[in-house]
């Protein structure tokens, strides 16, 4: 391609922090919940690039059609692709679209569309490089984008921003279902390509309350490697829904003296824990049901499709609530506002 920035350029990053800086030098957007994007196009050659440096092209056709039919035959856009559903965004379902087979991409591609949300443009449509520019200059030339090339395409839109803290800390209170987060980002500098030192994100920490329904020994050595966490459906069923592993080296000594007097089967009466991956050895796959008994308060980034999508974090131990008490109802998150409609209002806004 022969654009001012290679295919292999790397995204700017954002440092985490505890809260939504209030100073002067910040742009304001929301922070969406899915794959973070380089979308190239030089005449009839586009190339998707993920965060890692993969091409996504081929996952996702629609988004390709749809950059195709733009007038602009030349540009770099800084993106996220996100597949919405309702009120909330499917990170399940852009998983499943890193999929071997063609056909079946094709299918998810009608059935759940995604949608590339704009942020930041690198390269103007004359082919103008624009990532050595100022935040401020770049988030102009990427409205005037929208307002000539977007107008009309409901699978490509511009991404809301605000540089008022007042309206970013109103998204961050409806941070759930809809956005993952907030970010910041400095106006007075240029693109930070690889490195997170013109952006910060501010994430929502959620905790719940579950059930411990089970535990998996460790792969090597008799500690127990990670507890099995469970809430109860309407149905009044345990159901598996992810697991804790993160222990000080003083509380993993306390589990097996805990957890092993409680070994009873069933564990969990609902859905239980899968099988073996590939990435697992046979005694880290085998896991030991517990009797309904301990509660855990854990810490959690997403709950998505029943489970939580990483790793959890141990906070306590809650001897003062009762299992049933661990219900699906902690973990339901209402978006407070479409995000797909957040972009389109900002989109026919620029327009």
């Amino acid at each position: 391609m022969a654009l001012p920035i290679p295919i292999s350029y790397a995204p700017m990053d954002a440092r985490l922090v505890e809260a939504v800086p209030d100073d002067a030098v910040w742009q304001y957007e929301p922070k969406w919940d899915g794959f973070r994007c380089l979308a190239f196009r030089d005449g009839s050659r586009i190339h998707l690039q993920s965060k890692s440096g993969q091409p996504l092209e081929r996952y996702f056709p629609e988004i390709v059609a749809a950059l195709e039919s733009l007038g602009a035959k030349q540009f770099v856009i800084d993106s996220e692709l996100v597949i919405p559903q309702g009120n909330a965004l499917s990170f399940d379902s852009l998983l499943q679209r890193i999929h071997p087979a063609a056909s079946r991409i094709r299918k998810l591609s009608v059935e759940t569309p995604a949608v590339m949300i704009c942020f930041d443009l690198l390269v103007d449509s004359d082919g103008t490089l624009l990532a050595d520019k100022p935040l401020e200059v770049r988030r102009a030339k990427l409205e005037r984008f929208a307002k000539r090339f977007l107008s009309h395409n409901d699978r490509i839109v511009l991404s809301p921003a605000t540089r008022d803290v007042k309206v970013a800390r109103r998204w961050f209170a409806g941070v759930g279902a809809a956005l993952d987060g907030v970010v910041a980002k400095r106006l007075d500098v240029p693109y930070q390509s690889g490195n997170r030192d013109g952006m910060v994100k501010v994430k929502k920490i959620r905790t719940a309350d579950c059930v411990v329904g089970g535990f998996r020994y460790a792969s090597k050595g008799n500690e127990v490697g990670s507890l099995l966490l469970g809430l109860y459906d309407d149905k009044g069923l345990l159901n598996h829904v992810g697991f804790c592993s993160s222990f000080k080296a003083e509380e993993r000594k306390k589990l097996r003296p805990m957890l092993e007097p409680l070994i009873e089967p069933p564990g969990f009466t609902g859905q239980a824990p899968g099988g073996p991956s590939r990435w697992s050895t046979e005694r880290s796959t085998k896991w030991e049901p517990l009797a309904p008994k301990i509660v855990v308060e854990v810490q959690y980034d997403h709950f998505t499709n029943g489970r939580f999508r990483h790793g959890t974090g141990f906070l306590r131990w809650r001897p003062d609530k009762s299992p049933r008490q661990c219900t699906m109802a902690q973990v339901r998150q209402e978006a407070s506002v479409s995000p797909l409609s957040l972009a389109l209002h900002s989109s026919k806004r620029a327009g």
